[in-house]
């Protein structure tokens, strides 16, 4: 142990005697200095601006701070500092010397490796002065996090150094050593695209790629395949290393040496690809809020997953959502589901590959004349793709029927008991689901998913109408993140004219345009008396039609339609606000209340209490202002008349109910949940897509929390974290320039003066 810190100690007093050693401690702390700087002021200005801060520990230091820009450059760094190791002795002739002393080949090896490892160390102490600088400078920070990505950054450092070492061993020019191991870096991060068609060797190359190990540090996870790695990838240069120089030493020839080579790769190969199967992984979330953990829901949910679980992805070549599962993402696709997998590793992740007619307009312009099959291979053609990788969709429909998907990408949850769950992209600016989306697929498997029947028959407002009036757009759009399928709620549509499934959960009445029959009647009765949940959706001018619906409620739609006057939109427009009744709906209206949201309702209707021995508690969750509004009687064209009250007809300017919640407890049951709007138009794809400005629309939130409501809290699934703590900055406005000149001017120029000193006293010595 004494030889190796000698030729330790030597080594980093070579490296001090050259300017090199600290021009890279400048060049290093300046730069580190100047990201701190530019982080540390878009904090100050959004607290100038008066927004607060969010996350400010991962702002600085996380995956997007001062950490991941130093690491994203070590690669400049490293190849600088151990260049000259061994190629120093190559050139000098020095290398003799030390195969004629008693020093082994491996306390060389040790000695010079441990030496950059120290001036790593070096490095990182730079980088803790801005972090203990924050540390007393902001609110709560996350000192775990912090300390894990400086864990991240050393341990790439160090496995830099064993591929410094061991290019400075094959070649007595030290450019070329640097050059050499700027290479080996570029191999370990694009390596993880090589191979991509096939199964085994894609997972080989996707392991021995070093791009994104160390930014798992950054987020404050610690995974032992990371850390396993890293070890590993230091053992097998260092490993290489010594081989060379044992094999130049004894005069060994180039197949023994080549034989060495090739077991040490294949122990690091086959040690590191079993340490990185799902069984094998260990990991520790260091973060304040978990931010890296599936929230305790999801978690819960997984544990009722028993038995087998499979995911598989169907890909369609021929639609414009192929890019989303193509074999070049695939690894990078599943790691989307990485934190499912780690509570159920022994879950099973598939991908099918196959051809049919999408949604791609491109390949309809450019292959109009042309087969689905013929246009198959015209893109395998241009894409380089084997064309037996895939399966024609009608092949797939025999073994999973996803015809319903218009082949779009789509993913199928199964169990080993045969049930499933679909789960799918999203034509939103994030595409892939969220755990909220992921977990309430998961959940319809282990639990009953909420059934929502729409009333048909009578001109009422489809599900499946894609139009601006239709309910397409929230109940059952597969591309759409919200909509009820993507949330773990089953949508179907019902005539009234048999009795009302037992499984159905939610039955939604809209817009009738005709009167229900004496049948149909009776069996909305037989089912409002049973205790089942409801949704009714007036509209003005079908008062006739929908009263004997509510009434039956002790309700009742208005003549009339409301109006509330303004300069910028037509009369009929009605932005209702938020009542402190809608707290028994939803605690989340709070905060919506709080910030002046309200729900826009075009040509709405008032809805009316005419009977209270119904046994329903009412609540009254969106209702008019109680200035400028009032129930208009006479004018119906807002766009060329003018709306003005006339107390003559009965018109009183006052606030009216727009929105009301029924409940009522039934003996055996749960409680029975009933919405009842004067408007249809508010839930419909025109207004969900209509944005207008200052009314401040809530609509789709409305919409969620309803459904929340009517089915008891269990879906959507909340995956809402804590807020993190770290949202304040004890720093003043005028401090930036302060910071600056000790961060980016007073550290590097506090250690260029002590490496000229130390140069100076060296050359006088």
């Amino acid at each position: 142990m004494r030889t190796i810190m000698r030729i330790m100690k030597t080594e980093l007093r070579v490296m001090f005697f050259s300017p090199i050693a600290w021009m890279v401690l400048i060049v290093f702390a300046f730069q580190a200095g100047l990201t701190y700087c530019d982080e540390m002021s878009d904090q100050l200005r959004h607290l100038a601006m008066g927004y607060r801060p969010y996350n400010v520990t991962v702002s600085l230091f996380g995956y997007r701070g001062v950490l991941a820009e130093m690491l994203n450059n070590l690669y400049l760094y490293i190849p600088l500092l151990t260049m000259g190791l061994m190629s120093r002795e190559l050139s000098s002739g020095s290398i003799k010397l030390l195969y004629s002393s008693p020093v082994s080949n491996l306390q060389i090896v040790i000695g010079k490796y441990l030496s950059v490892v120290v001036y790593g160390l070096m490095l990182i102490f730079i980088l803790l002065i801005p972090v203990i600088f924050t540390i007393f400078t902001i609110k709560d920070p996350d000192i775990p996090l912090i300390f894990t990505a400086l864990l991240g950054v050393f341990i790439t450092i160090c496995a830099y150094t064993a591929i410094g070492l061991f290019m400075s061993t094959i070649t007595k020019y030290q450019v070329v050593a640097a050059i050499g191991t700027l290479a080996i870096l570029a191999v370990l991060n694009f390596i993880g695209g090589v191979g991509q068609d096939i199964d085994f060797v894609r997972d080989v190359t996707y392991w021995l790629s070093i791009s994104g190990r160390s930014k798992i540090f950054l987020e404050g996870m610690i995974c032992s395949r990371d850390i396993l790695y890293f070890i590993l990838v230091i053992f097998m240069f260092l490993a290489f290393t010594f081989i060379k120089l044992q094999g130049e030493r004894l005069k060994r020839s180039v197949v023994t040496t080549s034989v060495s080579y090739f077991l040490v790769l294949a122990f690091v190969l086959l040690v590191g690809y079993g340490s990185s199967r799902p069984a094998m992984i260990a990991y520790y979330d260091v973060t304040a809020t978990k931010v890296n953990t599936l929230t305790p829901n999801s978690q819960e949910i997984m544990k009722k997953l028993d038995g087998g679980l499979t995911l598989t992805t169907y890909v369609n070549l021929l639609d414009d959502t192929w890019y989303n599962g193509s074999p070049g993402s695939k690894n990078y696709d599943m790691k989307r589901f990485e934190r499912y997998v780690r509570f159920k590793p022994e879950m099973k992740i598939e991908y099918v590959y196959y051809y049919g007619k999408g949604t791609s307009p491109h390949y309809d312009k450019v292959y109009k004349d042309l087969s689905t099959e013929e246009r198959f291979l015209k893109v395998c053609e241009g894409s380089d793709y084997n064309p037996k990788m895939f399966i024609s969709a009608e092949e797939v429909n025999k073994t999973e029927d996803i015809s319903a998907e218009n082949g779009r990408f789509v993913r199928v949850f199964k169990r080993d008991n045969g049930q499933k769950a679909y789960l799918r992209i999203y034509n939103d600016q994030y595409v892939h689901p969220f755990e909220s989306e992921i977990t309430a697929a998961l959940k319809t498997l282990v639990g009953k998913s909420p059934r929502i029947a729409f009333v048909t028959g009578h001109g009422e407002r489809g599900c499946g109408d894609y139009g601006d009036r239709g309910y397409a757009a929230f109940a059952k759009n597969p591309a759409f993140r919200n909509a009820l399928i993507n949330q773990g709620y089953q949508v179907q549509e019902l005539t009234l004219d048999k009795p009302v499934p037992e499984n159905v959960d939610v039955v939604v009445i809209s817009d009738m345009k005709s009167s229900f029959t004496s049948e149909e009647f009776e069996n909305y009765r037989a089912y409002v008396d049973r205790g089942g949940s409801l949704i009714i959706l007036g509209e003005s001018k079908r008062q006739a039609f929908m009263n004997p619906v509510v009434e039956e409620l002790g309700l009742r739609f208005s003549d009339g339609i409301l109006v509330a006057p303004s300069k910028q939109y037509l009369a009929d427009i009605i932005a209702a606000n938020i009542m402190e009744g809608a707290l028994n709906v939803s605690p989340y209206f709070a905060n919506m209340i709080k910030r002046g949201y309200t729900v826009i309702t075009p040509s709405v209707c008032a809805v009316q209490v005419i009977d209270t021995t119904k046994g329903f508690a009412i609540s009254e969750v969106l209702a008019t202002p109680s200035q400028g509004s009032w129930i208009e009687y006479e004018t119906t064209d807002f766009l060329n008349e003018t709306a003005t009250i006339n107390p003559n007809k009965g018109e009183v300017e006052q606030s009216n109910s727009v929105m009301l919640y029924l409940t009522r407890d039934i003996t055996g049951k749960q409680q029975q949940r009933i919405f009842v709007i004067g408007d249809s138009d508010c839930l419909s794809t025109k207004e969900l897509s209509t944005s207008r400005a200052g009314l401040n629309g809530a609509n789709f939130e409305l919409i969620t929390e309803m459904f929340r409501c009517l089915s008891y809290g269990e879906y959507p699934i909340e995956t809402n974290r804590v807020r993190p703590p770290d949202d304040n900055v004890y720093l003043p406005q005028n401090s930036l320039i302060w910071l600056q000149l000790l961060f980016i001017c007073l550290i590097p120029l506090g250690i260029m003066v002590w490496g000229i000193t130390f140069l100076i006293r060296r050359k006088r010595n």
